[in-house]
């Protein structure tokens, strides 16, 4: 949720409507500094914060030892069916809520190392165990866990730490004295097991593990640009009136070439979609599981086990040099705010974390000097309307917004800082938005006793126990107007230079053969080098993350003096140049790009108008036309409204989704059933080269897939593909992952010959897009390695 939520949204639009007209005017045509001075005094503490407060309350972030008593119940419960995966994550929520250094929380990290040892995590389940005793975990209970951890050890070959772990436990239980219970016996009778293992592993070693199947990561070369942090030697930082900032090839580039690796300068986590608990009374454990509670809040990786912040139930990491680390750079500022941050969405957040990361001398620096070009703005002799026209700065990079004194472009907050606002353009309605929001954000930090820690002039200790501000309206500090002000700006900066950090988050089909992965928002954050990027609806790079970081490839030859294009959203491969124009209207520019102009200026009909047409529900031929749709053969001359066909297409996705659910409930017999009369509903007034034929398609072969049918799975995908490649074309991004499912299942269906050509399709495809260290293209060559270790008589025989 980038935006507030809908109720604060409404609340301020009621406020500025009964704002007196000339205010109104006054705000609409204000500077950033005099929106943010004029904004500070319009939140009422008896009603804005007021309902604020109220809003707060639906979305706890607070430890709640009720909470963590639901969640650690609900995660023995699921343990006990063996549902270790789901016991994992209730075990980690309860961890979360659970107050730090409570007996609780050592039954929590335990009882999250049980669950851990049978997904075979062991090396994860070991950190759980030693956390379970640094938090004191009870005496009694203790020979349990350390016969875990010394299973454990024996399952990763340590076998003397294992036998050390085992004497450990031996010593407890002779300091216990004499157990009879069967509890206990059952205790002793696990321990001689297991030290007869440890002699039988050592008595027989297992054999050396062979080099030649290890997966070799091939490096990339990369030769790094003096001008630009993070840019590849063949780019260049230009300047013009018409594009402004923008990177440009100055050698040609070919299909894979790495252009820009660059570390996000600020990023947050979205939280996903979550319920907010209704104005009253009662309580509600959410069970479901979001972004928030499989991501690093930090450094954004996948979470096994969770460590849980010291002061909320919100913020998770990795590890614990992530929660220390986040907790000395931002989040001993943030975590008593995060009720109110998750309800003033994560542009706010991401805001508020900018001005903290920069720290408030080199804030109020920028501040500052923008105030000295706002002045200058009525001063026609003392600037100029563009860098490159002031003199001394045209040519190179020096004088270019957001390049350092010595005309380096750095990924820094000077950058981050420079990048455009658009504060003339954002409606005045938005600007009110964004300015209470960003004041109700500085009050609560004043308010908490925070302001010392925000201007950086407290140690982290003492910020972990704010003292509570007795004036709960009083005016903001200058310093916190001026990290207000910045704040302001970044909000406004978002709309057009957030990028959205996306992973691919797989979906497993039945037994977890074959692993279906979409593109999913992760995070939004400032990449100050990435916004140069201009934007195209045909592209010639493609981006991919791991974790914070970006890395941008060229995605098809790039000759010298072309300019590097991204693609902000709106694909010409996905929408019309109508919805593509109107969704970059949020830019504010209209796009002029090659794929736009062919569209809008010639006959020409877009990929999208062609192939995702409807057809005559009489004659199928092709329907021309806009609202009203002509059959295009005379001799039929069928007329149908867009309406009723749109509808009809909507009902045929409500059934698709129906089919989905049953797949997902191991019904995959009813689900082939429903989505084989979808496929034969849908060829009735749908082209065949629809992407929903292909989307059918590409679900009948998931569901085969699940009963282990795997030619008939193959041969669905394969239409799939054949759609996708119309689509996109044959050496598209989205190609390169229906090949990986297609490699999939002729591996499992042990097709070899064709399960290799797959696979070496796949990976020409991928490494240009996702490069040769990403994690389907090791897949692909861990199958590939697989397949070529067959005997010589069976790869002759597929």
């Amino acid at each position: 949720m980038a935006l507030p939520v809908e109720e604060w949204r409404l609340c301020v639009a009621r406020r500025w409507d009964a704002l007196e007209p000339a205010l109104r005017e006054r705000l609409a045509a204000a500077s950033l500094h005099d929106t943010l001075r004029l904004g500070c005094g319009l939140l009422r503490p008896e009603a804005e914060a007021a309902a604020l407060r109220r809003l707060c309350r639906r979305a706890p972030a607070g430890k709640e030892p009720a909470a963590a008593r639901f969640y650690r119940e609900e995660g023995n419960r699921l343990f006990g069916r063996r549902q270790y995966g789901a016991a994992l994550r209730l075990y980690s929520q309860a961890v979360s809520h659970e107050l730090p250094g409570s007996p609780e929380v050592s039954v929590c990290f335990a009882n999250r190392s049980a669950a851990l040892f049978h997904l075979g995590c062991f090396e994860v389940c070991l950190e759980d165990i030693a956390r379970a005793e640094s938090h004191g975990y009870p005496d009694r209970l203790l020979p349990k866990v350390l016969l875990r951890k010394a299973e454990c050890l024996l399952c990763l070959g340590r076998l003397q730490d294992a036998a050390n772990a085992l004497s450990a436990v031996e010593n407890k239980i002779a300091m216990d004295g004499i157990m009879t219970s069967a509890a206990h016996q059952t205790l002793l009778k696990k321990l001689s097991q297991l030290k007869t293992k440890i002699r039988e592993k050592e008595s027989c070693p297992p054999p050396a593990r062979e080099a030649c199947g290890d997966i070799q990561r091939k490096s990339e070369i990369w030769e790094g640009n003096d001008s630009i942090s993070g840019a590849s030697s063949s780019l260049s930082l230009n300047f013009d009136t018409e594009r402004g900032r923008h990177l440009v090839a100055i050698q040609d580039i070919h299909p894979g070439q790495n252009l820009l690796q660059e570390e996000a300068f600020v990023s947050v986590l979205c939280p996903g979609e979550s319920v907010l608990l209704q104005d009253s009374d009662e309580t509600a454990w959410d069970t479901r599981v979001t972004n928030a509670d499989l991501y690093c809040h930090r450094c954004l990786v996948q979470l096994v086990a969770s460590v849980p912040c010291r002061g909320c139930s919100y913020a998770k990491y990795c590890s614990q040099n992530c929660a220390d680390v986040a907790w000395e750079q931002y989040h001993r500022i943030e975590c008593s705010l995060g009720a109110l941050l998750l309800t003033l969405g994560v542009f706010c957040h991401v805001a508020l974390r900018t001005v903290l990361l920069a720290g408030f001398a080199e804030v109020s620096r920028l501040v500052e000097g923008s105030h000295d070009n706002d002045k200058d703005l009525h001063n026609p002799g003392a600037r100029w309307e563009h860098p490159s026209e002031a003199p001394g700065t045209r040519t190179g990079t020096r004088g270019i917004p957001g390049c350092n004194d010595n005309g380096q472009y750095q990924s820094s907050y000077q950058a981050v800082f420079n990048l455009l606002p658009h504060a003339e353009k954002h409606s005045p309605e938005h600007k009110f938005l964004c300015v209470l929001s960003v004041v109700a954000i500085c009050k609560q930090l004043q308010e908490a006793g925070l302001e010392a820690a925000v201007l950086n002039r407290e140690s982290s200790e003492k910020c972990s126990e704010p003292e509570i501000c007795e004036k709960t309206s009083c005016e903001l500090s200058p310093e916190l107007k001026i990290m207000a002000e910045a704040m302001l700006r970044h909000v406004l900066q978002l709309q057009c230079n957030a990028q959205a950090i996306t992973v691919m988050q797989e979906s497993v089909s039945g037994d977890g053969a074959v692993v279906n992965k979409k593109p999913v928002r992760l995070a939004t954050a400032f990449f100050p080098v990435l916004s140069l990027l201009n934007h195209s609806c045909c592209p010639n790079i493609s981006v991919s993350f791991s974790g914070t970081a970006a890395t941008v490839r060229a995605s098809q030859p790039i000759p010298s003096g072309q300019e590097i294009f991204h693609c902000y959203g709106p694909h010409r491969c996905r929408m019309r140049v109508a919805e593509r124009q109107q969704l970059l209207s949020q830019y504010f520019f209209k796009c002029r790009c090659q794929a736009c102009l062919d569209e809008l200026e010639s006959d020409v009909k877009s990929v999208v108008s062609m192939r995702n047409s409807f057809l005559c529900p009489s004659c199928r031929a092709s329907m021309q036309g806009e609202d009203m749709l002509c059959c295009s053969n005379e001799a039929c001359a069928i007329s149908v409204s867009r309406e009723s066909l749109s509808r009809r297409l909507r009902d045929l996705q409500q059934q698709i989704k129906k089919a989905l659910e049953l797949l997902k409930d191991r019904k995959a017999d009813q689900a082939i059933k429903m989505l084989l009369k979808c496929q034969m509903d849908a060829g009735n007034f749908l082209s065949p080269k629809h992407l929903l034929m292909g989307e059918m398609e590409d679900h009948l072969a998931q569901v085969y897939a699940t009963l282990g049918k795997w030619q008939e799975a193959a041969r669905h995908l394969k239409r799939s593909i054949e759609i996708v490649e119309v689509h996109h074309g044959p050496s598209s991004v989205e190609i390169g992952h229906e090949l990986f499912k297609l490699a999939q299942i002729l591996f499992n269906g042990f097709a070899v010959s064709e399960a290799l050509s797959t696979i070496q399709r796949a990976e020409k495809i991928l490494s240009v897009h996702c490069g040769p260290q990403s994690t389907q293209i090791q897949e692909l060559q861990e199958m590939k390695t697989c397949l070529l270790e067959l005997p010589r008589s069976i790869l002759q025989r597929t």
